[in-house]
């Protein structure tokens, strides 16, 4: 069986390391060949090379194609109003690698980085009037909008965390609740402070700069501010430390050994079992199907792996380093002396005191002036969420800015064993966007991405959409955890590109691959025969024998010219040459950072900096406050109750019915980045440890 497949990279047991392994760059193990045979699907469309520039595009340039007709059902759509919120530094300049383009493109880049606005978040002071209306609000608010006078605001962070808003049935936590309630929070005039309760943490570091963001924002209220962190890694202390004061019990588990990126390969497996892949890799970089055809990690790979590895710790190093007031140096000799013991964190100013959680709430009571309370007043994240920001003040009219939101891997049509909101249904989506491009009350569009791609076909279409509404409308991609190959595919297609400093990106480059399965059938005593009709038929049928010189010759022209497509509008959305995209393409992963200096993405910075870039873009002053509408914000249905029921009893379902979506999507071609996030060794309570295996066995290939 084969399948054309846009970068996937590397797997492994080979390790890169920075400090001792405790954080890792996961790359999910790679899959079984599936047996079962499929037919070669069409690649990308041929492209005109006709650019048309869109208003409003800054030398973004169009580009045509034949876009292939979906048949979307059109659902209802519930819009939701949210506030803006956020702070983001302008995009720093990093060091080009050898493979960037010129000193005069990065400088003209960074030049146009520094004319977008930051988004920068201020306290707004209220006048008499509004501070009365908000008293008047709060005096009539609906009950579970209620919040006593002196409370704190207590939100865990456990586990993994989604892009999507949530439901009320949605058990899991929202990146965008979680900013929003801070926001919320700082305004009002009943919370008296936030306590963060961190666990383990399973998302990338882009949600947790994001998150880190609005703790600072938080701060410039003058509120106070507190986090207790049972288990100490690299990623819970990053965002633990932004917090005034932090805590961790006596007994806490501390692990700060630094950060690493592993990389398996099944070559040896399955040459002991007689299968041979049969690769056609398009780009020095790519690397997806060097996990089935190799035995150990490839030069280009290390290189590619190295330097995501030493981009993620030097901003770790210099995070934690000027929130310490200690020198870069001084942070890893501290890293590098092996950090397990509290009191060490204790006697170097890492944490502020070693207390239960109990005394915590005990001190904060004290504080608050609550000694004859029982209880600390407090109101967690669920019921904040409910407190309107109507009710604080915080919403008002004027121009609506519309938020669309693509998280998940990438499909053309919704599958049965699709959950709902957990990927990017490609028909779902360019309804919500031609939606968006025939109204005329959205003055602008932030597209949301965190998706590490999928369907090529999807990804086409839906690019072809974007541009369309980029053309009629500033739109601003907002990249989160991953927007890569597909996930990238996507982001190009808009008027600007924002990401986080570590937000993964790029991905530009092909694979297709074959499994000659002739010895392992000659072992097991299984004999197939085909008889066929036309030259290359047996192309992807016969994986009893390997390819004929004919068909490894067209094989690998079909893989190039997949690549070539994708390479060349990359080049025309982004406003480069095909040479230039060609030295930043081939299959390369960067992080936002690097690929801001390359050309990649235009700015650094989270949602509230693509808010204020829209506003530039839509001509709205930066000072006037904007209507942010949710498109189709996802409402309760009964298949979701039972999921989030289903997942909380079994911890399985989730994992099982993600890995049968991908081998329901085999055959088809993908445009996909296979699972690179920087995560901790340990995985999440409900993680089942084989079904994780089998699913990421199913999805790497």
């Amino acid at each position: 069986m084969s399948k054309i497949i846009l970068l996937k990279p590397s797997h492994g047991f080979q390790v890169l390391s920075r400090g001792r392994k405790f954080s890792t760059l996961f790359l999910q193990p790679p899959s079984l060949p599936a047996l079962h045979i499929s037919s070669l699907p069409t690649l990308l469309p041929a492209t005109p090379r006709t650019a048309l520039r869109a208003p409003n595009s800054d030398r973004r340039l169009l580009f045509p194609v034949r876009a292939i007709e979906s048949s979307p059902t059109k659902e209802g759509e519930d819009e939701k109003v949210l506030s803006e919120n956020g702070v983001e530094d302008g995009a720093p300049s990093s060091p080009l690698l050898p493979s960037s383009p010129s000193s005069d493109s990065v400088n003209e880049m960074a030049g146009k980085a520094g004319e977008y606005p930051t988004g920068e978040f201020e306290m707004v002071e209220f006048g008499w009037w509004m501070k009365a209306m908000v008293k008047l609000r709060m005096v009539f608010a609906l009950p579970w909008e209620r919040v006593k006078k002196g409370s704190v605001l207590s939100i865990k962070l456990r586990g993994r965390i989604t892009d999507q808003l949530s439901s009320r049935f949605s058990s899991g936590l929202s990146l965008p609740q979680i900013c929003e309630n801070l926001v919320k929070a700082a305004y009002d005039p009943r919370i008296s402070g936030i306590y963060l309760h961190i666990e383990p943490l399973s998302c990338g570091w882009g949600k947790i700069d994001e998150i880190r963001r609005h703790i600072l924002n938080f701060k410039k209220s003058g509120k106070f501010t507190v986090s207790y962190i049972p288990i100490c890694g690299e990623k819970e202390y990053y965002l633990a430390c932004a917090c005034g004061e932090v805590y961790t019990p006596p007994s806490a588990y501390v692990a700060l050994y630094g950060l690493t990126v592993q990389a398996s390969f099944l070559g040896g497996v399955l040459e002991k079992v007689g299968v041979e892949p049969q690769i056609q890799r398009i780009g020095k970089y790519k690397s997806a199907g060097d996990q089935l055809a190799r035995k150990s990690m490839s030069k280009e790979n290390c290189e590619m792996l190295t330097s995501l590895l030493d981009d993620i710790y030097g901003n770790w190093l210099e995070i934690i380093s000027s929130t310490q007031g200690k020198t870069k140096e001084e942070v890893e000799e501290f890293i590098n002396s092996g950090v397990y013991q509290v009191e060490r964190l204790k006697e170097n100013g890492w944490i502020t005191n070693t207390l239960y959680d109990d005394e915590v709430m005990s001190m904060l009571k004290d504080r608050l002036e609550q000694k004859k309370r029982k209880n600390l007043l407090m109101v967690d994240y669920g019921k904040y969420s409910r407190v309107r920001k109507w009710t604080l003040g915080l919403e008002s009219g004027g121009d609506q800015v519309a938020i669309i939101r693509a998280s998940g891997s990438i499909s053309r049509t919704r599958s049965p064993l699709s959950s709902p909101g957990s990927s990017i249904i490609g028909e779902q989506l360019i309804e919500k966007i031609r939606s968006v491009r025939e109204s005329e009350k959205y003055k602008a569009v932030i597209l949301r991405i965190d998706s590490p791609g999928g369907d090529a076909l999807a990804s086409d279409l839906m690019w072809r959409e974007i541009r369309l509404l980029a053309a009629a409308k500033p739109v601003i991609a907002s990249m989160s955890d991953v927007a890569a190959s597909g996930g990238y595919y996507m982001a190009m297609a808009a008027n600007a590109v924002i990401a986080e400093n570590l937000t993964l990106t790029g991905s530009i480059g092909v694979v297709t691959g074959k499994f000659n399965l002739s010895r392992l059938y000659e072992r097991i005593g299984f004999n197939k025969e085909i008889i066929s009709r036309g030259k290359y038929a047996e192309l992807l049928a016969a994986e009893q024998r390997p390819f004929s010189p004919d068909e490894e010759e067209i094989f690998e022209k079909s893989a190039k010219n997949a690549y070539e497509q994708f390479r060349d509008k990359a080049a025309f959305s982004r406003s480069m040459t095909v040479d230039e995209m060609e030295q930043v393409a081939q299959g390369r992963v960067w992080t936002g950072k690097l690929a801001t200096s390359l050309g990649l993405v235009d700015a650094i910075g989270g949602f509230s900096r693509a808010v204020a870039i829209a506003k530039q873009k839509a001509n709205i002053p930066q000072d006037r406050q904007v209507r942010l509408v949710e498109i189709s914000r996802p409402s309760p249905s009964l298949p979701e109750l039972v999921s989030s029921i289903g997942s909380s009893i079994f911890g399985l379902e989730r994992t099982m019915k993600e890995m049968l979506q991908d081998v329901a999507s085999f055959g088809s071609v993908q445009a996909r980045m296979e699972g690179i996030l920087f995560e901790r060794l340990e995985k999440p309570d409900y993680a089942n440890p084989i079904f994780s295996l089998l699913k990421d066995y199913f999805s790497s290939f």
